[in-house]
């Protein structure tokens, strides 16, 4: 009996481990709820997409363990227009590895001073880097990292330099987990021998060897401040590269860090500061300061480590002929000069049309055994003297203050800005000459004319139209005054090709520009310049007629030739189509020349880098002068052989723009005559927009105040009895100056003093 219930137990328990019908539909239709029920549904994509988003993320991740590079490096290789190859940037690694104890303190305390001042107190990641780097990406749309010296090394050694979200996703991650396996002293140690310091050198111990040829651990102070700088933007910070003065500056911010921090005393950071550095010898490289400034434009796009082993092949704009041909005409000109205590030249030579750079010479010797020697001038500031002058008078013709037979009163003058002090300009040659059309007062640069064109414009007008024609170093207004036309506020020879380049190419402006195509080493294209759609582009600051205008009087040879003569340098053998100007400084701390045609447009500069005054010898028809005459004639010669797909003809001056005429004017007032064969009105042909013909000023008759003794205008102060009354013919200038047509020019300093406001143009 007994074992019958077991048996029946045991059939009983079987039967309950059977779904029983009813359950099993209500199993179904609960999961058909679940699967139907619009929260679920959201919770199933969440976790869903949370672990495909992770696995995107993080899968192939590298170990925090390897910290070691997997890149092949391939070097980048820059080319000029022609493919004939410029510079190479060698990829393979340097390194001479240290430990810590082996280094001064001052290397790592350097390091950490300007990267990471925070190292020892954080866990590998900085919130407020973090939150600057959020910002500047949401805000500013530029991802940027807030990178402490952990993330660094694991972005150099482990990830790509891409930035993307995922790369600063995936540096996030692996930093953390760096800081919990690795000790600080650990992470500092890997990161002075592992991060890139630029070209070949990886680590504190290799670049110790490559700038001074020495070990690290007998780096000075100086020299340790110096290498801790370059870090976070070689190119830009090598005392190698394109800005060598850049090194100097980055060197005393991590000097002023490292006082701010405790580490020295502001006594150890001057005395570092005042140390004389000596550097190896680089090898000589071919248009150095073009190159180097193309491998820190193309760091600056693509990251130091694409550039250094990435494999770029980069065609530049260069004529690498015309870059030889221009180094070796500035060497030349400069070494005439010594004499005169001309100790550096510079020159830079574009294209209008599209903006490319044909040869840049940054200074007279890149290899020069002194610092000066690897110092861009193309890219220094400097005063330009009276270079700007044809800015002034483009702004002057376009609003139609004045035209090209508009008399300028070149006398004793004064004027007052408010705010500054009295101002009386003087001319170059020491004289005045009275009424004198716009023409030939820019021909022959005087000063005076100058700065009553000025004194029209106002001077917030001007700045503001200088930064339109590309100047890019003025600042507010009320910074300069009326001397600004004689080259009172610093500009960059850069800047002044590029606004010259705005009278060349008819009133269009176009960028310099330095490269025209770069590759991989595979042939996969990244970027490309179509000239042709170039040529297109640009902004419209002035019409081809005020631009004519303009050309026009710097190629008119009989416009200058009372201050230049005939013959000068200004003149170019067999290229009569040439505009230029000069421009001297006071006290002749710079001298340049700029000329250009429709094909070509070339820069050149002489004087010190540490502006020291050169001799009276030089001057516009001396100094930069013979290095611009000899490469223009150069590159328009190549332009005429159809080197750079040129249409046009070099010889041929353009055609005046539909919007000019031509027309006779009376030679004293610039007004039209109204009888043109008035004997008391011999006249001259001009150029005029057509709105806007003669001076349009008043002329007539009156009685004036006259010396007995000089027959000139009288002095104020003048004894009654030497003063005489006398009816004579006179002209009002655009300032309201009043000029005897048949008086001699005063020798005395009697002047007017015309109150000008920097904000209103008069």
């Amino acid at each position: 009996m007994t074992k019958i219930k077991k048996r029946l137990r045991r059939v009983k328990n079987t039967k309950k481990l059977e779904p029983h019908p009813s359950k099993t539909r209500k199993f179904g239709s609960r999961l058909k709820k679940f699967f139907t029920d619009a929260r679920q549904v959201k919770r199933i994509i969440f976790f869903g997409t949370l672990v495909t988003v992770s696995l995107w993320i993080f899968w192939g991740i590298p170990l925090p363990t390897q910290l070691a590079s997997q890149q092949v490096p391939v070097s980048t290789k820059l080319f000029d227009r022609n493919g004939n190859l410029i510079y190479e940037i060698y990829a393979d690694k340097r390194s001479t590895p240290y430990t810590l104890e082996e280094l001064p303190d001052y290397v790592w305390q350097a390091t950490i001073s300007i990267e990471d001042k925070d190292f020892y107190k954080h866990y590998g990641v900085s919130f407020t880097g973090i939150m600057r780097a959020l910002y500047n990406t949401v805000v500013k749309h530029k991802l940027q990292g807030g990178s402490t010296l952990t993330q660094q090394l694991v972005k150099n050694v482990l990830l790509t330099p891409e930035r993307t979200v995922k790369r600063k996703i995936r540096e996030f991650a692996l930093t953390l987990v760096a800081e919990t396996i690795y000790s600080k002293d650990q992470i500092l140690e890997m990161y002075l021998n592992q991060i890139p310091y630029g070209g070949t050198a990886y680590g504190i111990g290799a670049t110790a060897e490559v700038y001074f040829g020495k070990n690290a651990k007998d780096l000075t102070l100086a020299e340790a401040a110096l290498l801790a700088g370059l870090p976070a933007a070689p190119s830009r910070y090598s005392p190698f590269g394109a800005r060598p003065e850049l090194a100097k500056g980055r060197q005393q911010t991590v000097l002023r860090r490292m006082v701010e921090d405790g580490y020295i005393s502001q006594e150890e950071a001057d005395k570092a500061a005042s140390e004389e550095i000596t550097y190896t010898q680089q090898e000589k490289l071919r248009a150095p300061h073009f190159a180097l400034w193309v491998k820190e434009t193309l760091a600056e796009k693509y990251g130091e480590s694409v550039v250094e082993k990435g494999g770029l092949r980069v065609t530049t704009t260069l004529d690498l002929e015309l870059q030889e041909f221009a180094e070796v005409a500035v060497a030349t000109e400069v070494a005439k000069l010594k004499k005169f205590n001309v100790g550096n030249g510079a020159a830079l030579v574009t294209r209008p049309a599209t903006g490319e750079i044909l040869a840049m010479v940054g200074s007279k010797d890149y290899f020069a055994e002194d610092e000066d020697g690897k110092v861009n001038i193309i890219f220094a500031k400097r005063q330009p003297g009276s270079s700007i002058k044809p800015l002034n008078y483009a702004l002057a013709f376009r609003d139609k203050k004045i035209t090209p037979a508009t008399p300028l009163a070149d006398v004793p003058s004064c004027f007052s800005v408010i705010g500054q002090e009295i101002y009386c300009p003087r001319n170059y040659d020491g004289n005045f000459h009275g009424a004198i059309h716009a023409r030939f007062a820019l021909g022959n640069s005087y000063n005076v004319p100058a700065v009553r064109v000025l004194a029209l414009n106002g001077l917030e007008n001007f700045v503001e139209f200088a930064k339109d024609m590309g100047i890019t170093t003025f600042t507010d207004p009320s910074n300069y005054g009326l001397s600004l036309t004689l080259g009172g506020g610093e500009v960059m020879p850069s800047d002044m090709a590029q606004a010259f380049g705005v009278f060349a190419n008819q009133g269009i402006k176009q960028l310099l520009i330095s490269i025209l195509k770069v590759t991989d080493w595979k042939g996969k294209v990244l970027e490309e310049v179509n000239i042709k759609d170039v040529t297109l582009s640009g902004d419209r600051i002035l019409t081809p007629e005020v631009t004519f205008l303009i050309s026009h009087i710097l190629h008119d040879n009989n416009a200058r030739s009372d201050a230049f003569g005939a013959s000068s340098f200004l003149n170019v053998r067999n290229h009569p189509e040439v505009s230029v100007k000069t421009g001297t400084t006071n006290e002749r701390r710079d001298n340049w020349t700029i000329g250009y045609t429709s094909l070509a447009l070339v820069v050149s500069w002489v004087g010190n880098n540490d502006n020291s005054e050169m001799s009276g010898a030089v001057s516009g028809v001396s100094g930069a002068s013979p290095i611009w005459n000899v490469i223009m004639r150069e590159v328009l010669d190549k332009a005429e052989e159809g080197n750079y797909d040129d249409v046009e003809d070099g010889h041929s001056w353009p055609r005046p723009p539909q919007g000019v005429v031509g027309t006779s004017v009376c030679a004293t007032t610039g007004n039209v005559p109204a009888n043109k064969d008035a004997p008391d009105c011999p006249t001259r042909f001009e150029y005029f927009l057509k709105d806007n013909v003669g001076a349009n000023i008043q002329t007539g008759a009156t009685d004036v105040q006259i010396d007995k003794t000089t027959q000139a205008l009288a002095h104020p102060e003048l004894p009654p009895e030497l003063i005489e009354t006398q009816n004579r013919p006179y002209l009002l200038d655009p300032l309201g100056t009043m000029i005897c047509l048949n008086c001699p020019i005063a020798s005395h300093s009697a002047t007017i003093r015309y109150p000008i406001s920097s904000k209103t143009s008069q």
